[in-house]
């Protein structure tokens, strides 16, 4: 008898439904996901977006996350997780529906989104989008050489084997850029292949663009929007994550996610408080 293990970000997602209360799904947070203050801002939405795949998709075919906003309203930890999603509006093509996260009676996360089946957007691409070039993986900083002050606050970064571009991780040992980039192949140590509620984990998990403009320190995340543009190949994923203003104590951290066949397959918006001064 093959025994299969479910890797770590299932674990992290993982939900069920609560009987005789519809729309409502618990899981647990587990405290390898933290940074900083609290559970990474990627993992909270794939585990809101996970309830609505499960919610939205169980009456069609709508289980893909398409355009998914998720406004961070407390900071979560570890410890058990409701979910209570609404479907707002179900379509031929289109979902719509809502997710609130909550802890103990404490609202964490309110997501919007819309769902369908990215299974066909396959076809039709017309892009002038290029992924960033980036040394081969071998040859990029892996985290075995982070600082030990950024292992500490950011434990999650041990469940990834993620390579950075040796030319925007200068702040590493004090020389940041200042440009505000921040890019490299990402995958999960365990092995576990991308998919799209994967992809929502991903648009944040780089460290903070605000490293490279001489910022060290946790940037909570303010809201956080993904745009899911197909279905991802196994293999590494590319990520860049960019910020070209910060005023008046908060930044814009745009992402790109390309997969292993370079197709553009996630872009990402989002707002977050600049770090405080260390």
């Amino acid at each position: 008898m093959t025994t299969t293990t479910r890797s770590e970000f299932d674990q992290g997602i993982a939900l069920a439904r609560r009987p005789g209360e519809p729309g409502l799904y618990d899981g647990e947070l587990d405290a390898g996901w933290q940074i900083g203050g609290g559970v990474n801002g990627g993992l909270l939405l794939a585990v809101a977006g996970h309830a609505l795949s499960l919610e939205l998709g169980e009456h069609g075919e709508h289980a893909d996350p398409v355009s998914i906003s998720g406004y961070y309203l407390s900071a979560a930890r570890p410890g058990p997780a409701t979910v209570r999603t609404e479907p707002v509006r179900q379509g031929r093509s289109l979902s719509t529906g809502t997710a609130s996260l909550s802890q103990g009676g404490e609202e964490r996360l309110r997501v919007l989104a819309t769902y369908g089946d990215l299974a066909g957007a396959e076809d039709d691409v017309r892009t002038t989008a290029r992924p960033p070039q980036l040394p081969p993986p071998e040859e990029c900083i892996g985290m075995e050489h982070a600082p030990k002050a950024l292992i500490k606050q950011a434990a999650l970064l041990e469940r990834f084997d993620l390579r950075l571009d040796p030319s925007t991780v200068g702040w590493a040992v004090g020389q940041p850029s200042g440009n505000g980039r921040i890019q490299g192949w990402f995958r999960l140590a365990d092995g576990r292949e991308p998919d799209p509620l994967m992809l929502l984990l991903v648009a944040d998990a780089l460290p903070p663009v605000t490293f490279d403009l001489g910022m060290p320190g946790w940037a909570p995340t303010i809201e956080l929007t993904v745009h899911l543009r197909a279905r991802p190949v196994p293999g590494w994923l590319r990520v860049s994550h960019a910020t070209r203003n910060l005023a008046g104590g908060y930044f814009e951290e745009d992402a790109e996610v390309w997969d292993e066949s370079g197709r553009l397959v996630a872009q990402s918006r989002q707002l977050a408080r600049a770090p405080r001064p260390q």
